[in-house]
């Protein structure tokens, strides 16, 4: 009985696991995050999306940075870890590679969307919507000047 009760507390935590996003780079490619980009129509919506690409960028540069200093000290002290030595130092530069790849990803995307705000707020698409709904429920305003 307390057999059957640990393998099928098992295979739920191994369930859990295989369905958690694996990085935070990985969270954003979820479809929420992707409809968001899609729905994006304002300045406000695209800054927003430019800092969030931002923010992650940071991180990704952060955990590459990790990774450079735990490849280095792999590579100083390869005797501790014996045969492990080498399989360690390429998944860490694996690791690292991909992280710094993922930066500069979200730092291109952060500049399409900041570029996207830009050009919304030159063209007058960045006043803030209750400017607009004064303007439309009280006319006076608008013909006297």
């Amino acid at each position: 009985m307390k057999i059957n009760r640990f393998l099928i507390m098992i295979s739920s935590f191994g369930l859990l696991v295989a369905c958690a996003p694996m990085s935070r780079y990985e969270a954003v490619k979820s479809p929420a995050i992707l409809k968001a980009v899609q729905d994006a129509r304002t300045y406000n919506d695209h800054n927003a999306l430019a800092k969030r690409f931002e923010n992650l960028a940071k991180e990704m540069r952060m955990k590459a940075e990790e990774q450079r200093r735990l490849l280095e000290h792999y590579q100083e002290k390869s005797y501790l870890y014996g045969r492990q030595a080498q399989d360690r130092k390429s998944h860490t530069w694996a690791l690292m590679h991909r992280y710094e790849q993922a930066a500069k990803t979200s730092l291109g995307k952060a500049a399409t969307h900041r570029q996207m705000a830009a050009k919304l707020k030159q063209d007058g698409y960045a006043t803030p919507i209750r400017q607009t709904e004064n303007a439309a429920n009280n006319p006076k305003t608008t013909e006297n000047n």
